[in-house]
């Protein structure tokens, strides 16, 4: 009699020996002379199992290591529309996808739905420490009876539910990957980083989830969270939502005048800049041709020079003293309202800070100092606050209905996480909100604002109707594998396998 073939978790990737009578799990195989076994990658463990079941293969399952939650919810809030979609839209897509919502949108709480839904060991992964506790804190209070922990900031705690960094959950792939049959990854657009996407890459969880206000990367490599994560299968703007879960908003654009002095030094830099990008034939209408004028930069003197004109003028054009005057009006116009002040730079932070008396945040600003300042404008204590790109993403900001924005990239990204500081509603249902962008006008910062302000093509695009599967009805007990594989699509006529249900789990 054949022995059972056995399938086991091995530092990220699966071993399967003796290999079993079948064709279809081949696909997914490498031989690895190493072992003398076939090795197949963690990620591919669902589609696998899959395969397995489609062609009647029995065998035994040891990598396996997640387990069934019992989970007694202490905290029900009704959802929002958005909300009801996104989960209904993540359940019918096999409980795998990328749900992009914008800032202040409740994502952390559509995350809660979703582990409700699907109570498996669950492991969350996110950018930051101060995310991390911030997740831990919302999952305790949601959930005061689970085995919560921590990996990241000195915890390497080993839970039913871990909340982890994406650092060390990537230093802890290997060890973590058959723990979990639950992946929720906060801020996904960092996930498929070479460093970052190990973390999917060697866990073997059917049940994945990528939330994010903007998954789009100016690598391109957001197209690879379709097979780490699964599909987008839900999509919102704060255009959307405006006036439901997010405030009322204007975006209000202040040009202002260099000096004749800032006017003519700014333009002979540009001049001596172009100079060289002429002789050099670089353009830099595209990402490449910014890599390009680094590296030429870097080869001559006239390069370097060449540089230093591009970042002196650049800052002629974000510092310029007529941003300062509008500043000056506008915190004297909304006195005493909070007001939240974003600059590209941290110098320009602490001439602010100095000049006004206001307090400052910066990456060098001690956690315990920046805690205390956010805590007394949260308070009332301080009524405006001035950072530079820290307050972007990962960090608990108080709720305030004015933002400046004196200077920035031209990343839509750290657009959109600037203005979703000030779109929560809190407890006025009426509050409208105003972000002011103040830019240098006849300077390259035009540009820049239109690409930060720019839409992709399919920013607006609505997740394209599914058909309904019998499999994945949302009011149905969780099957254990309701996705398609992402390799071959099941026959209709093929039996449905014993495992859709919970009760070997």
């Amino acid at each position: 009699m054949p022995r059972l073939p056995i399938l086991t978790f091995d530092r990220g990737t699966l071993l399967l020996h003796p290999p079993p009578r079948a064709k279809g799990w081949i696909q997914f195989a490498t031989w690895d002379d190493r072992v003398e076994k076939f090795r197949i990658r963690g990620m591919d463990y669902r589609p696998l199992v899959e395969s397995l079941w489609a062609e009647g293969v029995q065998f035994e399952d040891q990598a396996r290591g997640f387990i069934p939650l019992e989970l007694d919810c202490r905290l029900s809030l009704k959802p929002y529309p958005h909300q009801e979609e996104a989960l209904a839209a993540w359940k019918q897509a096999g409980r795998c996808g990328v749900v992009v919502l914008p800032t202040a949108a409740g994502k952390t709480y559509l995350a809660q739905l979703c582990l409700q839904e699907t109570p498996r060991s669950t492991l969350i992964v996110v950018p930051t420490l101060d995310l991390m506790h911030q997740w831990y804190a919302n999952l305790k209070n949601a959930f005061p009876k689970a085995e919560i922990g921590l990996l990241g900031g000195g915890s390497r705690d080993r839970s039913a539910i871990l909340v982890a960094t994406y650092n060390s959950a990537a230093i802890h792939a290997e060890g973590l990957g058959h723990l979990y049959g639950t992946l929720i990854f906060d801020e996904c657009h960092h996930l498929p980083s070479d460093f970052f996407r190990v973390i999917a890459e060697y866990a073997i969880a059917p049940y994945r989830l990528g939330l994010t206000a903007t998954p789009e990367r100016s690598d391109g490599r957001h197209e690879d969270l379709r097979h780490l994560i699964g599909d987008q299968v839900y999509r919102r703007s704060p255009e959307d939502l405006a006036g439901q879960a997010l405030a009322e908003h204007r975006v209000e654009q202040i040009k202002v005048q260099l000096s004749p002095e800032e006017r003519d030094r700014y333009q002979h830099l540009i001049n001596c800049r172009n100079e060289f990008l002429e002789r050099s034939r670089i353009s830099l209408s595209s990402l490449q041709g910014w890599q390009t004028f680094i590296k030429a930069s870097a080869g001559s003197t006239e390069g370097r020079r060449a540089m230093k004109a591009h970042h002196e003028a650049k800052a002629i054009a974000l510092g310029t003293d007529a941003k300062l005057r509008v500043l000056e009006d506008l915190l004297e116009r909304h006195y005493p309202e909070p007001i939240l002040i974003f600059t590209n730079d941290n110098a320009t932070v602490y001439r602010i800070s100095q000049n006004l008396l206001i307090p400052a945040i910066t990456h060098q600003t001690p956690v315990k100092e920046r805690h205390d300042v956010l805590s007394r404008f949260r308070n009332g204590d301080y009524r405006t606050l001035v950072a530079s790109h820290v307050l972007n993403e990962g960090v608990d900001v108080p709720e305030a209905r004015v933002a400046i924005l004196l200077s920035g990239s031209g990343s839509n990204r750290e657009y959109i996480q600037r203005l979703g500081r000030v779109l929560r509603r809190g407890n006025d249902p009426g509050k409208q909100a105003i972000l002011y962008e103040v830019i240098s006008e006849d300077t390259s910062e035009e540009r820049t604002s239109k690409r930060r302000r720019g839409q992709s093509p399919d920013r607006n695009a609505k997740p394209r109707p599914r058909p309904l599967r019998v499999v994945s009805k949302p009011d149905d007990p969780i099957p254990f594998y309701d996705r398609p594989s992402r390799r071959s699509q099941p026959r209709a006529a093929e039996e449905g396998s014993s495992y859709n249900s919970d009760e070997e789990e």
